[in-house]
Parts: structure tokens; sequence; C-alpha cells
């Protein structure tokens, strides 16, 4: 009987990651060896325990999934990422995949599909949500620009233009023509309504 697939859980919620073990780990093929709460302690784990797959919730606190996907990833280079988020946002596809996870689920599938999407994964095969990849078609590519991106994630908080130049090495008057940009191509009224526009879209 071959041995079997080692899992990492990454996810913020403790009942979350919990629900998700008991479940994994009623599959005779499956076991999960880690929890991380964190991105940066999902990549950690990783060193120490080189899982064969890791899921990867997208939204944590301090990290998000991309960026911690491709920590994981650095650390363990034998380990395939599969994300699996409550936020069916179809830039996340694009995001995720070229981050180098090898697939993106719903959390709300049926664990039985689950179980599947990590044997696939682990046997080096790509697995997407369908109504994600479609979604992700007919949204196209994120129109915004790397410094178009990182603004916008900065003014989401409503940070005062001088406090975001301050922490891109810019002048003011450069962040208002990135963020106008922005707005415009998300066709939007103002700087608020453009980062929700983007992070609902996923292209931030």
């Amino acid at each position: 009987m071959n041995a079997p697939i080692r899992l990492l859980l990454a996810d913020d919620q403790a009942l979350v990651r919990g629900a998700m073990s008991a479940l994994l780990d009623l599959e005779d093929d499956l076991t999960v060896v880690a929890e991380a709460a964190t991105g940066a302690e999902a990549a950690q784990r990783a060193r120490e325990l080189r899982p064969d797959v890791c899921l990867m919730d997208i939204q944590m606190p301090g990290m998000d999934g991309i960026t911690a996907t491709r920590l994981v990833i650095d650390a363990s280079p034998n380990t395939r990422v599969l994300i699996v988020t409550t936020f069916a946002r179809p830039g996340y596809v694009r995001e995720a995949l070229e981050a180098g996870a090898s697939g993106l689920l719903a959390k709300d599938v049926p664990a039985a599909q689950l179980a599947h999407a990590v044997r696939r994964v682990h046997d080096g095969l790509r697995v997407v949500d369908p109504a994600l990849a479609e979604a992700s078609l007919f949204e196209g590519a994120n129109p915004l620009s790397e410094r178009e991106q990182e603004v916008l994630r900065l003014s989401d908080d409503g940070s005062a233009i001088a406090q975001i130049a301050a922490e891109v090495y810019l002048s003011a008057g450069t962040v208002r023509n990135i963020l106008s940009s922005a707005i415009g191509k998300t066709g939007t009224q103002n700087r608020a309504q453009a980062a929700r526009v983007a992070r609902d879209k996923g292209w931030i």
C-alpha cells in the first residue's frame, strides 16, 4: 500500500481547519500532518515537514494566500498548493496559477470532491473550480499595473495621499496620477470605489 498523501492546512480560522482536517483524515490515503493560521507559519511548516500538498486559504491576516503560496513553494519546492477559498473572485485564478498554485477550489465543495482534487494535484494535475474558470475567461486579465495595484492596496484603508506617497517613495502628485489611472481602468469615481471593485474582481 502506498504511503498516504501528507497534507498541510493553512487557514486563519481554527474551526475551518479543524473541520477540514477531520474530513480529510477520514480518507485512507490522506493524512493531515500540520496546520497553520498564517502564511508565514505555513511556509515554516512546509520547510520543516515537506508535505505533499498544502491546502491554502486565500485571505489571512498579514499575508494573503497568493503571497503565502509563493513562500510555501520556495520553502518546499515539491509541495503542491491547492487554494481553497470562500472568496470566489475570478481574478484569483490567474494570480493563483501565476504564483505556482496547482489549483483553486471553493470551500463549499463536497468533501469527496475536495479529496479527489487533492489526489489530482498530488499527481501533478491542475484543478480549477469550473465556475471560477469560466468567470475568469469573461473577466480577462487584470488591467491594473503592479504600481496601481500597490497604491490601491495601500489606499484601501483610507490612508492619506501623503502617507501612501511616503510608503512607496513617490511624490504625492505621482500617487494621485496613479490613482486617477486606476480609477479610470475600474470605471469608478474615486479611489475607495476603485479599491473595492479591484478587490471584488481579485485584482488586488
